[in-house]
């Protein structure tokens, strides 16, 4: 069986094609951006958000020392995608990794409240057959809220118009991450 982030990164491979533009809701360390980066290709697009100055010090030098010149780096939160992406049907894919900054203030998380907003957002966005992928770490205070929440929009997210699936490992300790994807409907 896959891992969660080879999971993840598998149902973007599936769909991405080079020239397209994708998105990074939260860039973190950059390991997301380089890899869509890379589907994406030099004619392709990845737009990348965070709300922490070291997210984006980390990401910009990880794709500096591989060379990366596709990827507009976002200093903001990703519930304020619909500056900087406005045109419906132009988007293939989007990655969120909720929680905190690997290494970094534990305190800094994502929250609820922008994570619903920024997928609502996104979801005019996509393309058909798009996908939005969510690795959902909650293991940390405010974690299980956010959890709850992402849940209870997913559940409710029209099934004429997406698809939603869950990806978990059901029998491991410590509230392990698990994925939820959204496709939205050819």
């Amino acid at each position: 069986m896959k891992r969660i982030i080879p999971y993840a990164h598998d149902l973007i491979r599936e769909i991405v094609q080079p020239g397209d533009t994708v998105i990074d809701a939260t860039c973190g360390n950059g390991h997301d951006t380089l890899f869509l980066s890379k589907l994406v290709e030099g004619e392709g697009k990845v737009h990348s958000f965070d709300i922490q100055d070291k997210a984006l010090a980390n990401t910009s030098i990880l794709l500096k020392e591989n060379h990366v010149t596709n990827v507009e780096l976002h200093l903001d939160g990703h519930e304020n995608v619909d500056r900087y992406v406005v045109e419906e049907g132009s988007v293939r894919a989007a990655i969120f990794n909720l929680g905190y900054l690997p290494g970094e203030d534990h305190s800094i998380i994502t929250k609820p409240e922008t994570t619903i907003e920024a997928i609502k957002k996104i979801q005019p966005l996509l393309v058909k057959g798009g996908r939005i992928v969510l690795v959902i770490y909650h293991g940390h205070e405010g974690g299980q809220e956010e959890k709850e929440s992402v849940i209870s929009y997913c559940t409710q997210l029209d099934q004429k118009l997406y698809d939603v699936v869950r990806y978990e490992f059901i029998n491991q300790i410590n509230r392990p991450p698990f994925v939820i994807a959204i496709e939205k409907k050819r």
